[in-house]
């Protein structure tokens, strides 16, 4: 893939076979999809500081969560981070929302780091880091109004957020805009460093361990968030449908 619109027809290939599986992976491939769009539209009005040099960007990114999927389906070794969320999506326990942070967990925190470092391979890192925020923006936008609009595949999720104020609750509590400055600083890192393998490794190990608090929140939430599963939808396909049209109101804002 060299072009956005290759992305777009991907996405569209695994959002197809996630609704016919009934793959809770459409979850994140939903709003991802969204997202692309998002940015494609915003090149095409050459919203972004450097237009072709964003469209690089963003299919190194895509790429990254793309070729995860398709050797995970392949049985082919993959990152721990994306292991993790593909296999997570089997559980018919979990949360919508731990679905969600589980790809973008990954997909931030490890992806776009070698991505913005690789859009900018022979070159200073610093010149993208305006459309790197750019772009980290719109996820923000997206994923903080999802949360807010998540009563609408989630009735009772709300109960969840006074019961457990005050602790540390990494499902409450995940930040975009934090993960987004742990992913510039890793870009840095990654960017610097001639051993690649080992940057993505060590990351990934990291991360890895994140993704294992998403799922095992503890028993205390562990049992409440069991209590607001009930009440979820069901059905993956009329959830993703749901969250389609979520990211697409939110996202004619921005």
């Amino acid at each position: 893939m060299t072009k956005i619109e290759e992305v777009l027809e991907k996405l569209d290939q695994i959002i197809s076979e996630c609704r016919s599986k009934q793959s809770r992976i459409g979850y994140f491939a939903i709003l991802y999809r969204q997202v692309t769009r998002r940015v494609r539209d915003g090149i095409l009005a050459g919203e972004f500081e450097d237009n072709p040099r964003m469209e690089v960007l963003d299919v190194l990114f895509a790429k990254r969560f793309i070729d995860a999927y398709e050797d995970w389906v392949q049985s082919q070794a993959i990152t721990e981070s994306w292991r993790l969320a593909f296999e997570a999506s089997k559980n018919t326990n979990h949360l919508v929302l731990q679905h969600l942070l589980l790809g973008i967990n990954a997909h931030i925190n490890l992806d776009l780091g070698i991505a913005a470092s690789e859009t900018m391979k022979g070159k200073e890192l610093q010149a993208i880091k305006s459309d790197f925020d750019q772009i980290n923006f719109i996820l923000s936008e997206l994923v903080d109004d999802v949360k807010a609009n998540i009563s609408k595949v989630s009735p009772i999720f709300g109960w969840l957020i006074p019961l457990a104020k005050g602790r540390d609750e990494m499902l409450l509590n995940f930040s975009i805009q934090i993960a987004r400055d742990g992913a510039w600083k890793y870009a840095g890192e990654y960017h610097i460093d001639p051993n690649k393998n080992y940057q993505i490794q060590n990351r990934d190990k990291n991360i890895a361990a994140l993704a294992k608090k998403l799922i095992n929140p503890g028993k205390f939430l562990g049992f409440l968030i069991k209590i607001v599963g009930f009440a979820e939808w069901k059905s993956v396909s009329k959830t993703m449908d749901q969250l389609d049209q979520v990211a697409a109101e939110t996202l004619k804002k921005i």
